[in-house]
């Protein structure tokens, strides 16, 4: 048998008379209720904060997926080309050096080409096609020619050892 002291024994806080069993039931509810109350706390914490986290996350998805540029977006515009033909005949090794589609406007070089040689390539309008050759050491006789859109543009000869020769254009758009 447990003995209670009557100190131990539960009374009213205000009152302080002792609690009928119906009181001493009601009672040890609301302490169980704030000691689950206080122990759920750090949880809805968490679950809020993740709750707020998601949201925001969605937000910013939401936001790019919608956002709109009020500007329409440029769409590129392809550049007008010509069509150019280089050739190369004669004797001897040369070193041809020609302009192709690159808009940067570097040479491609080709080194140690037999001849004959043709080659055609596609030029940006605005662009001035150009080939240029130089004989090797040997020596020999080389001609370059140039044609925009099949029309005969320029023609130069380079002779004897290293002789070199160029022949340039001009792409320009066709009228009417």
């Amino acid at each position: 048998m447990v003995y209670n002291h009557p100190d131990h024994l539960p009374t009213h806080r205000k009152t302080g008379s002792l609690m009928s069993s119906n009181e001493l039931a009601e009672n040890a509810v609301r302490e169980e209720n704030e000691h689950e109350s206080a122990e759920a706390s750090p949880r809805r914490r968490r679950l809020l904060i993740a709750g707020v986290a998601l949201l925001a996350c969605f937000g910013l998805v939401a936001y790019g997926i919608l956002d709109t540029d009020d500007q329409p977006k440029q769409q590129a515009v392809p550049t007008p080309t010509a069509e150019v033909t280089y050739e190369v005949t004669g004797t001897g090794t040369v070193e041809i050096s020609y302009l192709a589609r690159g808009e940067a406007g570097a040479a491609t070089v080709e080194r140690g080409v037999r001849l004959p040689w043709t080659k055609s390539v596609q030029m940006p309008l605005g662009k001035a096609p150009s080939v240029a050759i130089t004989l090797d050491g040997k020596g020999g006789q080389a001609s370059c020619t140039l044609a925009i859109r099949d029309k005969h543009v320029q023609r130069a000869t380079a002779v004897g050892a290293f002789g070199r020769a160029t022949c340039t254009g001009d792409a320009q758009v066709e009228k009417g």
